[in-house]
């Protein structure tokens, strides 16, 4: 056998080992490492056709990411939007992209040509480009660093009190769900045997042209199980529309059959929006004859033991105004925009809410799903018409004649939320705009009024300033504002625990009341400073009484309902057909009914298109922070880059309105 020659023998079929024998061991080591190199050299050439084939796919994405972009441009309605768009906070993000868009081609050139400003000599300057960056350099360090830092300072103190409200607040939750603290009611409130000892009790639904969602509402009141004899229900319907009055009409007429005591109201001088309605029902002359008043916005369905569970609380309390019942969301899994208001939703009610009913006796009453004594609204003064939110007006109101309140987290109702940025959009500013209104009309009222000084305090600078002015100042001009500024000042850089840690917690904390929604936490944590442009824009038309502050828009419905309602809905057309519920009226007859339902069937109501908005103050934001995020890239930032960064695609997306509701 030659000396050199390789011998190798299989012990099993099936075996991996291999016997070598007559082999210098460094040869086949040697041969091993050939084989490594060239299997290397393959992966590298892989690893490079495969990051050709990427960097040849990107132009293709960029090229059909710009022609959707374009076609959502085109398809996009911008009237609602322009008017808007021509304020004052546009021009000044506009003219601050403008800056940020020269300062950023100056410091790219600057970056590249590895200018540095210590080691250049005035007389070494060479061109328009670097003696323009080395003024600007010399003027931010001078001028506008020193304002930048001042100003971030006083925002970070503003952001740190908050975020401690924020704490305590969660903290009180804690504590009462520890001690299992529930607002109680007597065990004989009320003999159930006996319908005489219940309280009389008014039921209203404000409605304005509520197409979508008029029906079930009227059903879910009329089920409410309640003594019919001891219960009114009112229907205060501001429609504009003719034909929808018919309909509404018509359900009221049906139930009234059934033996329910329902009314129909309809304003023929429709002023004061929801206040002007509740505040003209409440002048009916039998309302005296009431103890009490329910109210419920028109997409609300409450339980049939709703009174039952609330009523109660009245009794033996003689200083009790308001029982407030907590919302749920029948849509709130319907798209990212109804997810995020829902984690925003339960914190107000399960935190906010909750802590301030059993701590304070006072919170902001939150329009609907709740009872008043008839009483306690008289001696407030009533329903005001002077702002947006009428329902902060008179719980405030009453609040400071002395009136307390009660808020019961286990009674649910449920509602919509919006499902459109549109939507959602112009319910947030009527929301923060009404507010600074109303501060403005009831500090003096306020300042003069006999409840304790600490009531006073916590009216003023926490429940007013601190919550209604304060968070969504801070909240733009510190992350939209401050933040893509000091981009371009190092001198005035925010700290990470500013941007990073204490933003997280506190969203952390936001979301403990929904724990489905963990997988949320950062496009929470971004939609918040998205919609802070918004919430200024809102707090600042209310604060200084500007047009857009007295905009009243009802919010729009799409009519949801439960499976629960679906179920019973299908089983009651199964038992009759659209004819057989037309019934005979003094007024008209049924076939007249019949004949005008069928006409409208054959020639509906042309309706308009709906079409996604576009946004140009969320965009002018988007490009000014992904400027920014350019910016920190090339000095490389890290948290601060890849924060400016998904926060400019956070603006970017609500901007081309592509969170919520997608018209076709």
């Amino acid at each position: 056998m030659a000396p050199n020659s390789v011998v190798v023998t299989i012990e099993k079929p099936d075996s991996s080992a291999l016997k070598v024998n007559g082999l210098d061991s460094s040869v086949f080591l040697e041969k091993q490492k050939a084989v490594s190199t060239k299997q290397f050299t393959w992966v590298l050439l892989l690893k490079v056709n495969r990051i050709f084939a990427c960097l040849s796919w990107l132009p293709m994405a960029f090229r059909a990411m710009f022609v959707s972009l374009r076609k959502r441009i085109a398809l996009s309605d911008m009237s609602d939007e322009e008017p808007k768009s021509r304020g004052r906070l546009y021009k000044f993000i506009k003219a601050f992209l403008g800056l940020s868009i020269v300062a950023l081609v100056i410091e790219v050139i600057a970056h590249f040509k590895n200018w540095n400003l210590n080691l250049i000599q005035p007389w070494e300057v060479q061109g328009l480009v670097q003696w323009s960056y080395m003024t600007w350099s010399a003027f931010r360090v001078d001028y506008i660093a020193p304002v930048a830092i001042i100003l971030s300072k006083f925002c970070i103190v503003l952001f740190l009190i908050q975020s401690l409200d924020r704490l305590v607040l969660c903290l009180g939750c804690f504590w009462i769900k520890y001690k299992k603290i529930k607002p109680t009611v007597a065990a004989d409130a009320y003999d159930i045997e006996d319908p005489s000892t219940f309280p009389m009790v008014l039921l209203q639904i404000p409605m304005c042209n509520e197409r979508e969602v008029y029906e079930q509402a009227i059903e879910s009141a009329c089920q409410m199980d309640w003594p019919r004899d001891r219960l009114l229900i009112q229907v205060l319907d501001d429609s504009d529309d003719r034909n929808l009055q018919l309909l509404i009409k018509d359900e009221v007429s049906k139930w009234n059959q059934k033996g329910v005591n329902i009314i129909y109201r309809h304003r023929l001088i429709r002023t004061g929006y929801k206040a002007g309605n509740l505040k003209s029902a409440m002048g009916c002359d039998y309302v005296k004859d009431y103890e009490f008043v329910a109210i419920f916005d028109a997409d609300f369905q409450p339980n049939p033991d709703f009174l039952k569970l609330t009523i109660p609380h009245f009794k033996g309390n003689p200083e009790l105004g308001l029982v407030q019942a907590r919302w749920s969301f029948v849509n709130k899994d319907e798209n990212l925009l109804t997810r995020l208001q829902n984690i925003n939703l339960c914190f107000h009610f399960e935190v906010e809410q909750q802590v301030n009913g059993v701590f304070l006796n006072f919170f902001g009453f939150n329009g609907t799903a709740g009872v008043w004594r008839i009483k306690a609204l008289e001696e407030s003064g009533g329903w005001l018409e002077r702002t947006t939110v009428e329902d902060m007006d008179i719980a405030v109101r009453a609040h400071l004649n002395g009136w307390k309140f009660i808020f019961l987290n286990d009674v649910r109702v449920l509602c919509e939320l919006p499902e459109s940025y549109e939507t959602y959009k112009k319910q947030q500013h009527r929301w923060h705009s009404g507010p600074m209104q109303l501060f403005r009309l009831c500090l003096p009222a306020i300042l003069t009024s006999k409840i304790s000084m600490w009531k006073k305090s916590n009216l003023i600078f926490l429940f007013f300033l601190l919550r209604k002015l304060i968070l969504p100042f801070y909240s733009f001009t510190l992350f939209c504002i401050i933040l893509p500024l000091t981009m371009f000042l190092p001198e005035a850089e925010l700290p990470l625990w500013v941007i990073c840690y204490i933003p997280i917690f506190m969203s952390f904390l936001n979301i403990l009341p929904s724990p489905r929604s963990f997988p949320f936490l950062v496009p929470y944590l971004l939609f918040e400073n998205t919609m802070s442009v918004t919430k200024f824009n809102a707090m600042v038309s209310g604060l200084f009484q500007l047009g857009s502050s007295y905009e009243w828009v009802v919010t729009k419905k799409t009519g949801r309902s439960s499976e629960s309602d679906l179920l019973a809905l299908a089983e009651r057309e199964s038992l009759s057909s659209n004819e057989e519920k037309i019934l005979r009226r003094n007024s008209e007859s049924g076939l007249e009914l019949l004949s005008k339902l069928k006409e409208q069937e054959v020639a509906p109501i042309p309706k308009k298109k709906k079409k996604n908005g576009i946004y140009r103050k969320e965009l002018a934001l988007a490009f000014l922070l992904l400027t920014a995020s350019a910016r920190s890239f090339l000095s490389a930032h890290g948290v601060h880059f890849y924060f400016l960064l998904f926060q400019g695609l956070s603006f970017l997306a609500v901007g081309l309105d592509l969170i919520g509701e997608q018209m076709g």
